[in-house]
């Protein structure tokens, strides 16, 4: 009945159990149901649901700005299990202070071609945050219509990878010697990030007209700083050094940088 339906597509989508577990905890409770029937039920309920996610999809793409992320999920296959991708484009105009309500369109794949942002995207023009996947280059290129999507690299995830050298407890757990491993020039990026990211939060929700002012006046000079800080320090290390590897992910792939 109704009831069993939604338990089966909670416990899938809510609770990542896959269908032939459910089958089988039934199968244990005395109620015999095939894992064909199970999965056509899931069908027909994602048909059904299509056009909230239609609705949802033209919501999304209705932004002018869009945050893109993918994310690894296992997928059962014969022999095992593999990965695949999780795609979701967020739209969330309030820190800027726009009227729409937040909201995130999802896609799946079984893998990260670049061919699945190219279509999810198709016929969209914009800003896209997004970190530096290659996957995204065809959204930036002339040719994309209307008009070729902006590139906003993502400060989290440039902050991400100095923050990994300088995880003090993480590092701990693996048992390396935290005196070698953590970088006293990764601490200070951290720090110099987080300072930036606190005068962001202190405009966050304003009108984009005060957040450009004020980060012309605020985070522009500090912004200014890491970047000729970084610069004088990436030139006295190696080119091998994990450090110099975080910074190169900064220079080269932010054509603002340089």
């Amino acid at each position: 009945g109704p009831n069993l339906l939604a338990m089966v597509l909670f416990e899938k989508f809510g609770q990542h159990q896959p269908l032939n577990r459910q089958a089988e905890r039934y199968a244990k409770e005395g109620v015999e149901i095939s894992l064909s029937t199970l999965a056509d039920q899931v069908g027909a309920c994602a048909v059904a649901l299509q056009p909230l996610h239609d609705l949802i999809r033209a919501h999304v793409l209705g932004a002018e700005r869009l945050h893109a992320d993918d994310t690894t999920v296992p997928l059962l296959a014969k022999g095992g299990t593999q990965t695949a991708r999780l795609w979701t484009y967020l739209r969330d105009d309030r820190p800027f202070a726009g009227g729409a309500p937040p909201a995130a369109l999802y896609y799946f794949s079984t893998d990260r071609r670049k061919e699945h942002p190219t279509r999810h995207l198709a016929g969209w023009t914009g800003t896209l945050q997004a970190d530096a996947y290659g996957g995204y280059n065809d959204l930036y290129h002339a040719s994309h219509r209307p008009a070729p999507v902006l590139s906003a690299l993502c400060w989290s995830h440039a902050r991400r990878k100095f923050f990994e050298l300088a995880d003090i407890k993480a590092t701990a757990r693996k048992g390396k010697k935290v005196a070698v491993e953590i970088s006293p020039i990764a601490l200070e990026a951290v720090k110099r990030f987080d300072a930036i990211f606190d005068a962001e939060r202190e405009i966050t929700g304003l009108t984009a007209e005060a957040r450009h002012d004020a980060r012309q006046r605020l985070v522009r000079p500090m912004v200014q700083d890491l970047h000729n800080w970084l610069r004088t320090e990436r030139a006295r290390m190696s080119k091998h050094n994990p450090v110099a590897k975080a910074i190169n992910y900064m220079f080269e792939e932010d054509g603002r940088w340089d």
